[in-house]
């Protein structure tokens, strides 16, 4: 580790971990149910109900929600701590993220500790950040107007930037760690592995679609869906477009066959890299996304055959987290 460098290595890893961390609990928030518990949003946030009168001030504004009066009209106040405790802890988080990055990244600003470039880094991830917090309430309030469900478009956007703060996060420590990349003399091999990462972005914009639309509790069987391998309820979508985007059986299709084109690059990966000259340290990355890709395949299966088990779906987001950081490490080693 480049010792003058250390403390911006630690606190990007740091921010690494609380997105992490933020993902996870926005995972478990929307697998609770508890995502629409709070109707109003404010970019400096507020104190949690403090006693009874407060506690009823926030369920009384919840039963104005659509989720209220058409899923949880039985619910008793007790009911709803339950639920609101969730969501108020995944945005407390993102203004702590907030807060742990602004404040060290002023002192490094002001104190002019960042490598030469470094500055135009901070400011796009201060960039991504914010418009992450922006995207968590336009995704919320498509489900506080008359259905309450959000929508899977924006589901989608406010995940794919999560993962993308933490891409951004990740792979700027990893240039303070690692200045200088390990070449490879395999051409087609590196191809492979820059191919994996765009394949594994929209695995995770597709598991995204599965969850708003619910389109997970379907069909809990495997290899085949319910009976066939192709299901008539997905063949016959029309227009087709919206078997690619918003039909619950297309875009659960999809899922799986992404998954499986997932797996086969990263087995293909693995075994040229047995025959091929690439370096110690790309190999092991290599042996190491064969064991996590088939983890995270097997968990997808038992996801799917328990019908969305909240412990199941939970480490199965982690997997996804943990192969999107290996491919991430992957490429960051072998980059031109």
């Amino acid at each position: 580790m480049n010792n003058q460098h250390k403390y911006i290595i630690l606190w990007l890893f740091t921010g690494c971990v609380l997105i992490y961390l933020m993902v996870f609990i926005g995972g478990l928030t929307r697998l609770t149910h508890s995502g629409l518990s709070m109707v109003e949003w404010t970019p400096t946030g507020s104190l949690p109900p403090m006693n009874d009168a407060d506690w009823q001030v926030q369920f009384d504004k919840y039963k104005t929600s659509p989720e209220f009066k058409l899923v949880n009209n039985s619910f008793t106040l007790e009911d709803f701590k339950g639920i609101f405790w969730l969501e108020y802890i995944h945005r407390f988080l993102g203004r702590i993220i907030g807060v742990v990055f602004f404040l060290p990244f002023l002192y490094f600003w002001l104190a002019k500790k960042f490598p030469q470039g470094f500055l135009k880094k901070m400011v796009i991830l201060l960039g991504i950040g914010s418009l992450q917090g922006l995207l968590g309430w336009f995704m919320v309030k498509s489900g506080l107007v008359n259905n309450p469900n959000v929508s899977h478009y924006r589901l989608a956007a406010h995940l794919i930037t999560a993962f993308t703060a933490f891409g951004f996060t990740f792979w700027y420590a990893l240039d303070l760690l690692y200045p200088k990349p390990e070449a490879t003399r395999d051409a087609k091999w590196k191809r492979i592995a820059y191919i994996l990462l765009p394949a594994v972005v929209v695995q995770i914009i597709y598991g995204a679609f599965v969850a708003g639309l619910k389109a997970g509790y379907m069909y809990p069987t495997w290899p085949k869906m319910g009976p066939e391998w192709i299901p008539d309820s997905v063949i016959n979508v029309r227009p087709i477009w919206q078997i690619f985007l918003e039909s619950p059986q297309g875009v659960l299709f999809m899922h799986r066959g992404v998954a499986y084109l997932v797996f086969g690059l990263v087995v293909y990966l693995y075994y040229r890299s047995r025959s091929t000259p690439v370096t110690r340290v790309q190999k092991n990355i290599t042996m190491s996304l064969l064991i996590i890709v088939c983890c995270q395949f097997l968990l997808g299966v038992l996801t799917v055959l328990y019908m969305m088990p909240l412990s199941i779906a939970l480490i199965h987001q982690t997997g996804a987290f943990i192969l999107f950081s290996a491919i991430l490490f992957l490429i960051h080693r072998v980059q031109n």
